[in-house]
């Protein structure tokens, strides 16, 4: 690939990382609006699964004959409930920080479900990412450094539904690519959806405000994550993995400025100290050679 290449698909990826790195703020609108974030999230991957529908028709067979696809659903549901709720009701860049030890997680997911037997290195990358997420964590209020409230919670499940998602993606990548596409976006749709009734029933999420108010937002978000979708499609499948890894790091960036920009999170050295060794883990996962090929994985 020439260089102009190469600039088009880095670009395209932070476009993807822009994308995320600022969607907090318009679920916070949605959300001023009457539209809870599950409820948001829900509209955003029924909307994306129709327009999969219409390029696929024939994407759901995938699932009859590979049922683990659910499991990738589920994992990709989750990860969206997690993080989206989470940037919603809490601090913005702590948020992003805990969802990013993702690939703490995906040491120990790889080794369970892949049987990758983690490596010196993974395992000091590992070490960094926790003794990162324990700064963080640890308010000047609390004497153990434990997740503090629900926006805490959500965050970390959503990184580790995260890693499980992209391990899923590693063994399922035998897999029609439009199923594992209807999969992620329809786990999406049926995880926040499922979430949102559930959250109803015990009162913990109000029903949405069915008015017109939120409808252009609602509409400009789903078409942006669209577009992010395509331009990560675009971006991984020109470059490197690991290059790939490291600029969508670019999303805790964007996610930090925006959000001290508007107010939405706190500054203090205990936090930066914890998000570097954080980013430092993430970008010695992207740098590391990649695993050999499973069986059945297609070049």
């Amino acid at each position: 690939m020439n260089n102009r290449g190469a600039l088009l698909a880095a670009a395209a990826l932070v476009c993807n990382a822009f994308v995320w790195g600022v969607s907090w703020w318009p679920f916070r609108e949605l959300q001023s609006l009457g539209l809870h974030p599950l409820w948001s999230t829900a509209l955003i991957y029924f909307f994306s699964l129709a327009c999969v529908f219409c390029v696929w028709p024939r994407a759901w067979r995938g699932f009859a004959q590979h049922p683990q696809l659910w499991l990738l659903a589920v994992a990709a549901g989750l990860t969206n409930v997690g993080f989206n709720w989470a940037v919603t009701v809490g601090d913005v860049v702590r948020v992003v920080l805990l969802f990013y030890l993702m690939p703490a997680w995906s040491v120990l997911l790889a080794w369970a479900v892949l049987g990758e037997q983690p490596t010196r290195a993974s395992l000091l990358r590992l070490l960094l990412a926790m003794v990162g997420v324990l700064i963080v964590l640890k308010s000047p209020h609390s004497p153990w450094p434990v997740p503090q409230g629900t926006a805490d919670w959500l965050a970390l499940m959503g990184g580790l539904c995260f890693a499980a998602t992209n391990v899923l993606l590693r063994k399922l990548a035998y897999t029609p690519s439009p199923s594992r596409m209807m999969a992620m976006f329809g786990g999406g749709a049926i995880m926040a959806s499922s979430t949102a009734l559930l959250g109803m029933a015990w009162q913990h999420v109000p029903a949405p405000a069915w008015t017109t108010d939120w409808l252009a937002v609602a509409l400009g978000l789903s078409l942006a994550f669209l577009v992010s979708n395509m331009a990560l499609q675009y971006g991984a499948a020109r470059l490197a993995a690991s290059t790939t890894a490291i600029v969508m790091l670019t999303e805790i960036l964007f996610a930090s400025l925006s959000a001290a920009f508007l107010g939405a999170a706190a500054f203090s050295p205990r936090i930066l100290l914890g998000g570097s060794l954080i980013v430092l883990a993430a970008v010695l996962a992207a740098m590391a050679p990649a695993p050999a090929a499973l069986p059945g994985d297609k070049a």
